[in-house]
Formats: structure tokens, sequence, C-alpha cells
């Protein structure tokens, strides 16, 4: 089975992943996109929740370049908690190159008092696919892109489903899979030319009011540049059941 990364013989307290070509980015072949190494530190920490809690908030912080090679993987509780509780999980190559932090929160029934902030995204015709790096191969291989035609609220949308597993033949959760394609938000929002700048994201944080469910999401994505080298992407995350959360990412903007 095709996937992100293929589990090797553990190291001490560390699990060993070996990286695909899937993982590779469209800003370079030499370094991993956000959205593999996101997916993998998620797994990690899904491993470690206690029975009753589930995740509300994610965060991945890209420490350096990810490299596509052999990669250590350590998880933790860092807060422990009947109600709250903080994990993390940090990648290695050498050095580390990328932490996720998760706020984990008892799980509780209030079926009676939800709300959705936004209406369900319906999907409609696929748009021709107009990302800069369509063709880049690596990642962008890995996932079905279909963008829409008719812009939502402003926002730039795209259907996405991932097209490989995470961990070799491993179960992957709804969460896993949603983790797999949430980094590329920055991407489907991109407010300037690809051509002329690089907007690299340095982190991408995901708060989830709803666990999602099935394996397509929609972005609803967009991005501003502010004056002086940086940026910011902001989305609205849905599964087919109708929203899920928001998602929000600081840029380093270059010019070429």
């Amino acid at each position: 089975m095709s996937c992100y990364y293929r589990r090797l013989v553990a190291d001490g307290d560390a699990q060993v992943f070996a990286s695909t070509d899937h993982t590779r980015s469209n800003w370079t072949p030499e370094i991993q996109h956000g959205s593999p190494p996101l997916a993998l530190l998620t797994k990690v920490i899904e491993e470690q929740l206690a029975p009753g809690m589930r995740i509300g908030r994610l965060t991945l912080d890209i420490l350096g370049a990810i490299p596509v090679t052999d990669l250590q993987v350590r998880a933790r509780v860092e807060r422990p908690g009947n109600r709250i509780a903080l994990l993390s999980a940090e990648m290695s190559a050498d050095r580390p190159v990328a932490r996720v932090t998760a706020w984990a929160l008892a799980a509780s029934d209030t079926a009676d008092a939800a709300t959705d902030r936004y209406p369900p995204l319906v999907e409609g015709p696929t748009a021709p696919m107009e990302l800069h790096w369509k063709d880049a191969g690596g990642y962008i291989d890995s996932v079905q892109w279909r963008p829409q035609e008719q812009p939502s609220a402003g926002a730039a949308v795209y259907w996405m489903s991932p097209d490989v597993g995470l961990v070799d033949d491993e179960p992957t959760t709804a969460l896993q899979r949603l983790t797999m394609v949430v980094d590329s938000a920055n991407g489907v929002g991109a407010a300037i030319d690809p051509q002329k700048f690089s907007y690299m994201n340095t982190d991408t944080t995901v708060h989830l009011h709803r666990l999602p469910v099935g394996s397509d999401f929609a972005l609803r994505a967009r991005g501003s540049i502010g004056p002086d080298g940086v940026g910011v992407t902001t989305a609205e995350i849905f599964d087919r059941d109708g929203f899920v959360g928001t998602s929000a990412q600081a840029l380093l903007v270059q010019r070429r």
C-alpha cells in the first residue's frame, strides 16, 4: 500500500519511520510538505490519549527543514488531567525538525446545545487545478484536489481526499486523514503570485469543535500579506457533514 511513512525498528523510546516520496514538498523535493509530519505526530499523540478524551486543538511548529529521510518520533503527556490534558510529539532527524502540541478535552454529551458557525459546504463541479505547483509530484500526487468553480464567502474552496495511507497499512483515523491535507490551506488560499514570491508557513494550528468524519474534506481558505514580509492564512474546515473547525498559519513571505 502507498503511504507517507514506513515503520522501522524502534530506537529506545523513539519510534522510527522511513519517509517515502509521497512526503516531498512542492517547494523543493529535498524537504517534506507540512501535512505528512502533522499527520504522523497526530497519530502518535492519539495513541497516548486517555479513554474519554478527544483533541480540541493541534498546533504544528516547523522547527527547520524536514528532510525526506528516516525520522525519530517521541510522544509525551506534558500536562496530565482527567478533563484537560496537554500532549506533545516531536520529530527529529539528527536535530528536532517538527513538534505538535495538542489540547485534549474530556468528551461529554452536549448534542442538545450543538451549533455550527457555518452551513455545510456542498461539493460542486471541479474546476481546473490552478495551484502553481500542480505538477510538482511528491505530496501533490498523494491527494485528490477538487477546486470549486465558485468562491465561497470571498475565499477559495478546495475539496481534498488523501489517496495514500499514513503508516504502512496501519489504521488511520478521520482526524489523521484531515491532518494529511489541512496544511495545504496556505496554497489553497494563496494571496500572492508564487512565481514572484515564496510564502512558506512556519506553523499550522487547527481548532476542532467536533471531530471530523470520513475521508473528504474542504478548506475554505484565504491569505493576507503584510507590508513587512509576514502573512497569515486562515481557513474554515468542512467534512461531508458540515463545519468542523478552523485553521491558521503564519507565513514567511520572500521575494524570489
